[in-house]
């Protein structure tokens, strides 16, 4: 909430990436809001969450949707940030904010369409094969198909466009070296992009591996819900928790430890004690 609060808040900070950066928050927030439903249906009838009820497609779809949106975002911004150093000499490949704004809702056309499918008739609650262990009433066909390829491009797509990034920097500064010139600013570039990639990679690999490994277990499991209770639930429950993590780490990674965003909420503070004593007066 703080993020999007001061993205919106400070006119300077409205840039094709901010918008990115908004929605990646807003996306988050949902992830959060549907996590935290969830958790409550099982607080209050653990049974609908282990056997599976009409009850459960609502958040599940909202918490399945929240996730895509995530995911899309993500890839979104490495593709953004990829751009915006390959094209940096091409102004007519530049990245405008409108630009941004088509991809953002695309991103939720796309993850809205997915997350929905199980409201839309493709669930398992009238049948007794192919239903899902650790997603009741999800299909097992469903949560494949939801993530294998959403998995393969969470992974596949930043790993390009970063190492892409560092690639580029690398070759600027050698040239730069090569001319006698300063390459103090690409060296620190390169290195920022390096840590930052490592960040994203360990953060989407511990997040996001437990729960395919959780849907690989579906679709192989051919065991009754009561003969795995409750071990297999807990790790439920622990990917949850991770997907939940990976909602708390997005905003440190690309968002609050920028310098930038720490003096815009230092400029919001200043402004609103200004108004109040000017209210005062």
């Amino acid at each position: 909430c703080t993020v999007i609060f001061t993205r919106m808040a400070m006119k300077d900070l409205h840039k094709p990436i901010s918008v990115l950066f908004c929605n990646l928050a807003l996306s988050d927030l949902f992830t959060s809001f549907s996590g935290f439903w969830i958790s409550m249906l099982f607080i209050t009838n653990p049974d609908i969450t282990i056997f599976g009820s009409k009850d459960m497609l609502a958040p599940y779809a909202l918490y399945t949707m929240s996730i895509l949106s995530t995911i899309y975002n993500l890839v979104s911004i490495g593709i953004e940030r990829y751009l915006a150093v390959a094209e940096s000499m091409r102004t007519r490949l530049r990245v405008a904010r409108n630009h941004s704004i088509a991809v953002v809702l695309i991103n939720w056309v796309l993850a809205f369409f997915l997350g929905c499918l199980p409201l839309m008739g493709w669930n398992c609650l009238h049948m007794e094969k192919n239903l899902s262990v650790l997603y009741s009433p999800f299909c097992v066909d469903y949560l494949i198909f939801i993530a294998i390829p959403n998995v393969v491009v969470a992974f596949i797509v930043p790993l390009f466009t970063y190492l892409r990034i560092i690639i580029i920097l690398r070759k600027r500064k050698l040239r730069m070296k090569a001319c006698g010139q300063a390459t103090g600013t690409y060296k620190s570039a390169e290195i920022q992009v390096a840590r930052t990639s490592i960040f994203i990679w360990l953060l989407a690999l511990i997040s996001y591996a437990p729960f395919f490994a959780g849907v690989i277990f579906d679709a192989t499991n051919h065991q009754c819900h009561i003969d795995l209770y409750p071990g297999i639930y807990i790790f439920r429950n622990c990917t949850a928790m991770l997907i939940t993590m990976n909602c708390l780490g997005n905003p440190i990674i690309y968002t609050l430890k920028v310098k930038t965003l720490g003096a815009k909420l230092k400029a919001l503070k200043c402004l609103s004690t200004s108004r109040v004593r000017a209210c005062t007066i």
